[in-house]
């Protein structure tokens, strides 16, 4: 049988674990409908300029990127299978679903949060549910609505994360908060280059002016083709897109950057918390977060296009898992015995 557990944090009092259960996903689902309008924002622009054999080819992408949701498949029209990512509330990893998941978990935890947060995940959920997006705002004749709408979105979610860091108080439930965020961002960013494993394969061949384009995309699906220049210059080549977006310390949608802002939040729940889980728990979570860490910040692009670089980035989702399952462990579905027992 499992009960609320109850931990203390100095500047917040005590957070129930459904509070913590709450913020966690209430983030993680915000920041995964983010991740999906940016893909399918992109993916619709560099399809204006290629073949029906490229955007085939394209859209399986997609689809792969978002874990391949179930039902979900190219049927040769982009545009239908965009509206089905974006509005299908039975389908569960479907923007809308999930803006509509992470309002109700901000609901059930009203009073932690503040009333700008509130204020803003509300306006966002009327926003993408309102009765006149039954219309279906995306056509293959109408190329700027959709735009726009796309963009709405992913600045209506940068909004509530400024809120958020702005408004609330930076204690435990804050840190569940980053731990949900980074844990999706890490996992959503590793999934995304396995889609482009061909890229990593094709470093030393000569390239055609379309696997540029394909490189510019994977960049801007991670808003970092501005950040990426401003590093390597205009020297766009697979190996250094990888350890942009594989190993880079700075950039905020880096697996290295989500991991190691991850292992922070974590390190201060377990700072800030007494009363958690037994701490052979919590040393395994922070072994788990810590060899992750590690093996990212000591990582050469080098070694690991030698070896195999898909197993590399499974490896970094199956260890992403495996740290969820020990936070719940731990923080969530934590047992009554096993507190009276520790």
């Amino acid at each position: 049988m499992f009960g609320p557990r109850i931990s203390w944090s100095a500047s917040e009092g005590y957070m129930l674990s459904r509070v913590a259960d709450n913020l966690y996903w209430m983030s993680r689902y915000l920041e995964r409908a983010e991740h999906t309008v940016r893909l399918l924002d992109v993916n619709l622009g560099l399809m204006l300029d290629e073949g029906a054999v490229t955007t085939d080819g394209r859209w399986t992408k997609v689809i792969a990127a978002l874990g391949q949701p179930k039902g979900l498949e190219f049927e040769g029209d982009a545009y239908a299978l965009s509206l089905r990512i974006i509005f299908d509330r039975e389908l569960s990893s479907s923007v809308v679903s999930c803006i509509m998941a992470a309002r109700e978990n901000a609901r059930n935890v009203r009073e932690q949060i503040s009333t700008e947060m509130w204020q803003r995940l509300n306006s966002l959920y009327l926003q993408v549910t309102r009765p006149d997006l039954k219309l279906h705002p995306i056509s293959a004749t109408d190329t700027e609505e959709p735009t726009e709408f796309l963009q709405s979105v992913m600045e209506a979610v940068h909004q509530f994360q400024g809120v958020t860091d702005s408004t609330m108080s930076h204690g435990e439930g804050w840190q569940f908060i980053q731990v949900g965020r980074y844990m999706e961002r890490a996992t959503a960013t590793a999934m995304l280059l396995e889609v482009y494993k061909d890229f990593w394969s094709a470093t030393e061949r000569p390239h055609e002016v379309s696997e540029y384009l394909e490189w510019i995309g994977l960049l801007r699906s991670c808003t970092a083709f501005e950040a990426y220049c401003k590093v390597y210059t205009a020297d766009i080549t697979p190996d250094k897109i990888l350890e942009f977006l594989l190993l880079n310390p700075q950039f905020p949608h880096s697996v290295r950057f989500s991991i190691d802002s991850l292992q922070t939040a974590l390190d201060a729940i377990r700072r800030g918390a007494t009363g958690e889980g037994p701490a052979s728990d919590a040393a395994e979570l922070m072994r788990l977060a810590g060899r992750l860490q590690a093996s990212l910040s000591f990582s050469q692009v080098e070694e690991i296009l030698e070896q195999d670089v898909v197993s590399t980035l499974r490896r970094v989702v199956q260890q992403c898992r495996a740290i969820h399952s020990t936070i719940y462990k731990l923080y969530i579905n934590y047992s009554i015995q096993a507190a009276l027992a520790g």
